[in-house]
C-alpha cells in the first residue's frame, strides 16, 4: 500500500508499506479521504519524530474486521486516533484528554496510509458510524470540529457573548461557526490574511479585523464600549498571545486553542487581569468520543457546513502538495487527500 512518510514540511515522501495484519477487536480500514491538520504542520513539534507516518482526520471503509467487533465489512466509519481509558483519575474528573492513555493510542501506521489497523481500544471508544449524508470528505472534519466543541464548552459560551476568534484558518472558522449555531450575539474575526478575513466574513463573522494594535479599540466601537467576552486563540504567534489579553473585557474568558512553541512566554500584569478585569485564562486540547459524537450530529445535521470549508481535494501523489500549501498559510481552508487516486 502507499503511504505519506513526513520528514519535514518540504519533504513528504510517497512510499510502498505493507498492508497491516489485525487482530481480536481490530479493525482495518480502506481510507477514502484524510485531512490534512495545522498541527501536522508543526515542524518544531514533529521534527524530532520523523520520519513517521502523520494523520488522523480519517474516514473510510471497514475493509475487515477482527473477533468481537461490533461492527461489519463495509461500514462507512470516522475514527479517532486518540482515545480515553476511561478509569483513571483524569478520566473521572471529565479531563479526557489529559489521560495517559489518549497520547498512546495510535492508528497503525497512521492516518496518511490507504489502509489503518485500528486497535482494539479505538475500536472499543472510537469508531462513529456516518449517516447517510454525511460524506467522507465531510466526515475530516468531525475530529478537528470535535476539538472545538469541547474549548467552547470550557469557556461555557452563552448567547448574550461577543466572541473574538482570532486567526481564521479552519479551527477559526469552525469556532465562528459553532458560536453563530449557539446563537452567540456578535462574533468578530481577527488576523493578518485578507484571505482569511475573507472566508471568515463568507462563514457569517459579524465583523473582520485586520491585526493590530487598534483591534481592542475598534472592538469597543462595535461592541458598545466593551471588550470581548471570550477570546479564542486559534494562533500559535505571539503577537496574537499578546493581542487576546488586550481585548477580553471584564469577566471575560481567554481560550488558548492553538499550540504555542515550547518557551514562549509573556509578562503578564496580574492586577489588570485578574482582580481588575476577573479574565479567566484557560486552554483546550483534542476531543473526548461524547465530543466527536455531537461534532458528528452537527455535520450531519447540516448546522455546521463541513463541505463548504473543503476548498482542496489531492490525489495520494498530490500528499507532499498539500502539506506545502497547508504550512503556507496561503489561500486554502481545508485540503483532503483522495487516497483512491
Amino acid at each position: 500500500m502507499r503511504v505519506a512518510s513526513y520528514y519535514n514540511n518540504k519533504d513528504v515522501r510517497v512510499e510502498e508499506w505493507p498492508i497491516p495484519k489485525i487482530g481480536k477487536g481490530e479493525v482495518l480500514l480502506k481510507t477514502h479521504a484524510l485531512g490534512i491538520c495545522g498541527s501536522d504542520v508543526m515542524e518544531w513539534y514533529r521534527i524530532s519524530k520523523t520520519p513517521r507516518i502523520l494523520g488522523h482526520e480519517v474516514a473510510g471503509e471497514i475493509a475487515e474486521v477482527g473477533e468481537g467487533v461490533p461492527f461489519k465489512k463495509g461500514d462507512r466509519i470516522a475514527a479517532s486516533h486518540h482515545v480515553p481509558c476511561y478509569d483513571c483519575h483524569y478520566c473521572r474528573l471529565g479531563h479526557h484528554t489529559l489521560c495517559d492513555t489518549i497520547r498512546t493510542t495510535n492508528f497503525d501506521p497512521g492516518g496518511f496510509a490507504e489502509w489503518i489497523r485500528i486497535p482494539a481500544i479505538n475500536v472499543k471508544h472510537g469508531i462513529y458510524k456516518l449517516p447517510d449524508p454525511v460524506s467522507f470528505d465531510e466526515a475530516t472534519l468531525i475530529e478537528p470540529l470535535a476539538c472545538v466543541v469541547r474549548g467552547q464548552r470550557k469557556v461555557q459560551i452563552r448567547k448574550e457573548q461577543t466572541i473574538l476568534v482570532i486567526g481564521c484558518g479552519i479551527a477559526g472558522l469552525l469556532h465562528l461557526l459553532l458560536a453563530r449555531c449557539q446563537g452567540v450575539r456578535k462574533t468578530i474575526a481577527c488576523d493578518i490574511s485578507p484571505y482569511r478575513l475573507e472566508a471568515a466574513k463568507k462563514f457569517g463573522a459579524d465583523h473582520v479585523l485586520k491585526a493590530s494594535e487598534e483591534v481592542p479599540s475598534q472592538i469597543r466601537r462595535l461592541n458598545e464600549d466593551r471588550l470581548a467576552d471570550v477570546v479564542v486563540v486559534c494562533s500559535g504567534a505571539e503577537s496574537a498571545t499578546r493581542l487576546s489579553l488586550t481585548t477580553v473585557g471584564r469577566g471575560g474568558s481567554v481560550l488558548f486553542f492553538a499550540p504555542q512553541a515550547p518557551g514562549q512566554t509573556i509578562p503578564l500584569e496580574m492586577n489588570d487581569l485578574f482582580w481588575e478585569r476577573g479574565v479567566t485564562v484557560t486552554s483546550s486540547y483534542a476531543a473526548s468520543p461524547a465530543d466527536h459524537r455531537e461534532s458528528l450530529s452537527l455535520i450531519a445535521t447540516k448546522q455546521i457546513p463541513a463541505g463548504r470549508l473543503i476548498t482542496h481535494r489531492l490525489g495520494f501523489s498530490e500528499v507532499a502538495k498539500g502539506f506545502e500549501m497547508v504550512a503556507a498559510a496561503g489561500e486554502s481552508l481545508k485540503i483532503v487527500i483522495d487516497p483512491i487516486h
